[in-house]
């Protein structure tokens, strides 16, 4: 009998540790649709070591662009609040999101108001999926998943563990085909409890990290 649950043990923990692996990039049932086309997206890392679903046009070459057309990240599909994530921060997510990534994209190229020619426009969503775990509460499509971590419902400690997934996109404006396609799944900090409120810090770093890596991104690395 100890030699079953020893062995029941072993593999609990394998399944972990698997599933925190696979975690880890956003998974196609967890596509929004916001995107026309995923079938081209590749495993990679961002500028500072971030794993990313990303692809770029093989003939993709800044240097044809002047500007960038900033329109504002959206939720999409739009959110519904809930006690545990009001109106209130889903705006201040959005709001901050879209300052930091605003900001990121202006030090690479010049805003415009209006494509023009030689112009890229940039489009972005904070995305819902729909998150469960076997046993555990289910919760609706909303911008923020949060995901209960396998490991801390298994001793009955439901720490929520909370992700923002963010899908975007360059397109060339005379074209008006993208040239840059992103999926990010990044991992906010962790809550206590399932009645724990998320304010707009909880996921402040991911968003400081998405800006960091949209300066820093390099197009060569196709």
């Amino acid at each position: 009998m100890r030699t079953i649950t020893l062995f029941k043990v072993a593999a609990l923990a394998g399944t972990l540790a698997l599933t925190g692996c696979a975690s880890k990039l956003a998974q196609p049932n967890q596509y929004s649709g916001f995107l026309k086309d995923y079938s081209n997206l590749k495993e990679t890392t961002s500028a500072s070591g971030k794993p990313e679903l990303r692809w770029i046009d093989p003939h993709f070459d800044p240097k044809n662009y002047d500007n960038i057309v900033y329109n504002p990240i959206i939720y999409y599909p739009v959110p519904k609040p809930s006690t545990q994530i009001g109106q209130q921060v889903l705006d201040g997510i959005r709001n901050y999101t879209n300052q930091q990534l605003k900001q990121a994209i202006s030090e690479r190229r010049t805003l415009a108001a209006a494509a023009g020619p030689r112009s890229l426009i940039f489009r972005g969503a904070i995305t819902g999926v729909n998150s469960s775990k076997e046993g555990l509460q289910f919760y609706e499509v909303i911008p923020v998943a949060m995901i209960v971590a396998g490991t801390q419902a298994a001793t009955g400690h439901r720490t929520m563990d909370t992700n923002l997934y963010f899908e975007g996109e360059l397109i060339d404006a005379a074209t008006n085909k993208p040239v840059v396609k992103v999926v990010r799944k990044n991992e906010g900090q962790t809550l206590a409890n399932e009645t724990t409120p998320m304010t707009i810090d909880t996921l402040k770093q991911v968003i400081d990290d998405m800006a960091v890596d949209a300066v820093k991104f390099d197009a060569s690395k196709k």
